[in-house]
């Protein structure tokens, strides 16, 4: 009797796990779903679409479904997450274009717990994502670049590349890295005492970006515990001095006329849409965004250029000839240059963003059951927009892996499109886009007209699925005689 009664419990047992296997691979779902696979249950198709590939090949695991399944729509499972992936241009920029309405900023569960939900970047609500991104824009929005800014920027470039110039090799990413803090901290908390502000830029190194690595890289957690630590050490010190500025009560009076004044303002005015908390949330991934993407960008650009001579030397065609226009030799780069005359630059940019593509995917989650192409994506699902695809796709770029900035000749190079979107799209296109143009384009202006370069070291560049180099991007460097600084210098 025991035997019959174990042989039942173990069949139901059977038929319960069968029953939830069957509905994991068979999602419910009100019409069609796309083609595809969930993979393993729970953990789905994570590993794979976390396996670094090299920089210059499209996704394995994207390519490899879409070859598959026939389509640019798949599903799959990712961290946890029942997800939808779309690489459809169309499809890509009316969903982008839908963002807070039919589709919501959104992340797959699992990152939602590691980084806490009351994270900003997890935050929802169309009104409150526009209201953080109008705040953004009064930092890093063009007008504000433009009034206030680019000097502060210019002379920063120029003295910190002087200060550093004397030691013959430059680590690009680190140096411009460090140059980034220093500015957007400057911006942010304008009366920072100096021993501060040395304390936060080191602190902010201690973070290990290496967390786009794959979560199944046996470093990946050591990784994370010591960014998520370097990250706490940063919150409070940036907690600690709003406070300290609140507490003085001249929020009202624009007493320093920076972004945490801004900040404070808004957190004093009537309404919960920002508090306090929020507010240092802001101004921490302001700062996190800004150093890392931009530095990196930055890295990636001149490595191109400095192997490629006759993309270098029209660089420095164009920027020498800006310099001869200047009435006054010695003053910096005006926004006219800056937006008129760097036409190669921003090519130059261009290519760089489009081989780079930092944002290779974008997450929305569905709010209501949405029809697409003739399927069904049920509400509740992940979406992963996945633009990048699009930056080498041979139909729409010639030779898509080649480094080629006149590729954009006679094209519009300040704005994204439905085949560019290296900042993103829709409602949410980076609020910093413009302060990373003009900082990359400041940095070339002075690399270019000032000093010699030449790559030291070769660094092979692979995805996981963000860039990560092999080795640091070194160049040697020195001042060019013939530069008009060098020249100036020798007549006094």
């Amino acid at each position: 009797m025991w035997g019959v009664a174990l042989s039942v419990v173990i069949a139901l047992v059977v038929v319960k796990i069968s029953l939830w296997l069957y509905r994991w691979a068979n999602p419910n779902c009100s019409g069609k779903l796309p083609p595809g696979s969930m993979g393993f249950p729970v953990i789905g198709e994570t590993i794979e679409f976390f396996k670094p590939y090299s920089f210059d090949e499209i996704h394995p695991f994207v390519k490899k479904r879409m070859f598959k399944h026939g389509g640019s729509l798949f599903r799959t499972s990712i961290l946890g997450s029942k997800t939808i992936v779309s690489t459809d241009p169309e499809v890509n920029f009316e969903i982008l274009k839908q963002d807070n309405r039919g589709f919501i900023m959104s992340y797959p569960e699992a990152l939602v717990r590691i980084f806490g939900k009351d994270n900003l970047f997890f935050k929802q609500g169309k009104d409150f994502h526009r209201y953080m991104r109008q705040i953004a824009l009064q930092l890093l929005g063009p007008e504000r670049l433009k009034q206030r800014f680019i000097q502060q920027i210019d002379i920063a470039t120029r003295e910190h590349l002087k200060s550093v110039s004397f030691q013959g090799v430059l680590d690009v990413k680190d140096t411009s890295g460090r140059l980034i803090l220093e500015q957007m901290i400057q911006m942010i908390i304008s009366n920072i005492k100096p021993e501060t502000k040395i304390k936060l830029i080191e602190s902010f190194r201690d973070f290990s970006f290496d967390l786009v690595m794959s979560p199944f890289d046996p470093s990946f957690w050591n990784a994370l515990y010591n960014g998520l630590k370097a990250r706490r050490n940063v919150m409070k010190m940036i907690k600690r001095m709003f406070k300290e500025r609140r507490e003085e009560g001249t929020w009202d009076e624009l007493k320093y006329g920076d972004f945490m004044e801004t900040m404070i303002y808004e957190v004093e005015k009537e309404g919960d849409t920002v508090n306090e908390e929020r507010s240092v949330e802001l101004i921490l991934s302001l700062l996190i965004a800004s150093y890392e993407t931009t530095s990196t960008m930055t890295a990636l650009t001149v490595k191109f250029i400095a192997e490629n001579p006759k993309v270098l030397m029209e660089l420095k065609r164009e920027h020498e000839t800006i310099l001869q226009n200047r009435g006054d030799k010695e003053s910096g780069v005006t926004w006219k240059e800056y937006r008129s005359m760097m036409t190669f630059t921003h090519m130059v940019i261009n290519e760089s963003l489009r081989l780079g593509s930092l944002s290779p995917a974008m997450f929305r989650k569905v709010v209501s059951d949405v029809e697409i192409k003739g399927y069904t994506i049920p509400a509740g699902w992940i979406v992963l927009v996945v633009p990048s695809l699009l930056h080498y796709d041979p139909q729409i770029y010639e030779q898509p892996c080649e480094f080629n900035p006149w590729r954009w000749e006679g094209k519009e190079l300040l704005c994204g499109s439905k085949t560019f979107m290296a900042f993103g799209g829709g409602a949410r296109l980076c609020a910093g886009a413009e302060f990373a143009r003009l900082g990359m384009a400041i940095f070339l202006h002075h690399l270019v007209t000032t000093y010699d370069l030449s790559l030291i070291d070769k660094s092979y560049i692979i995805r996981a699925p963000l860039l990560r180099f092999s080795k640091p991007i070194r160049i040697t460097i020195s001042e060019n005689p013939l530069s008009s600084s060098h020249q100036y210098a020798n007549l006094l």
